[in-house]
């Protein structure tokens, strides 16, 4: 696995379409999404504006590679391509969703960097997130939103998706909850979280059986030969 730092460069040799990204995104981008490359991926991008980020990502995980956008512009159609596909409509309406899942049933990874409102990002995840692939990630970037009343956001308001997530990890831990949290799907397919500064990140991967093992040195008895 090859870390290149691709997509950092190419966001600062961009002289196409309009990109728009934070500097640190890039390596979080490269640390969850490099095992992808060349596997010809099915990735869905939410929010797609200039289109440039569309074309990043076609390049990135090269040919034979599947780019699906969503967004309630119906300008964005004419960033189409080869590769790309664009579908008009609201990232929260699960006819839409579906639509674009009956077309694409085995979707690799999930970017959303739709509305930034926490309905709507709660929406798309609960809708999306089962139906990916067993082993794909779920990516949702700008969640400092969460935290800005113009945004619906605030401090330790209930219905953000940060305080979502917050409960998320209670779920991906719900066997040691002793009762107070049942396992649920989310607990028994998704390996990890990892949160960043305005990322959060969910892997899927099944979970084993947890064995708590302990190991010791060799014990010797005072007449052991030297």
């Amino acid at each position: 696995m090859r870390n290149d730092g691709f997509l950092h460069k190419y966001f600062l040799n961009n002289g196409s379409k309009r990109l728009h990204k934070w500097v640190h995104y890039f390596d979080i981008y490269e640390r969850h999404f490099e095992r992808f490359r060349e596997t010809k991926p099915i990735f869905l991008e939410i929010g797609v504006m200039g289109g440039g980020s569309l074309n990043m990502w076609k390049e990135y995980f090269g040919s034979g590679s599947k780019i699906i956008g969503i967004d309630i512009n119906p300008r964005c159609k004419i960033h189409e391509c080869d590769g790309i596909e664009i579908f008009i409509g609201s990232q929260d309406d699960e006819g839409l969703l579906a639509e674009v899942l009956s077309k694409y049933p085995h979707i690799d990874i999930v970017l959303d960097d739709g509305s930034h409102m926490s309905r709507h990002m709660i929406a798309s995840f609960e809708f999306l997130y089962p139906r990916i692939s067993k082993s794909g990630v779920y990516m949702v970037e700008d969640t400092h939103a969460n935290y800005w009343e113009e945004w619906e956001g605030g401090y330790k308001k209930s219905d953000t998706f940060i305080e979502f997530s917050k409960s998320k990890i209670d779920e991906l831990n719900a066997v040691h909850t002793r009762g107070a949290v049942p396992p649920t799907t989310f607990t028994k397919t998704t390996d990890s979280m990892a949160v960043y500064d305005s990322v959060i990140v969910f892997e899927k991967g099944v979970q084993g059986s947890r064995q708590d093992l302990i190991t010791n040195g060799m014990m010797f008895s005072s007449n052991t030969i030297e």
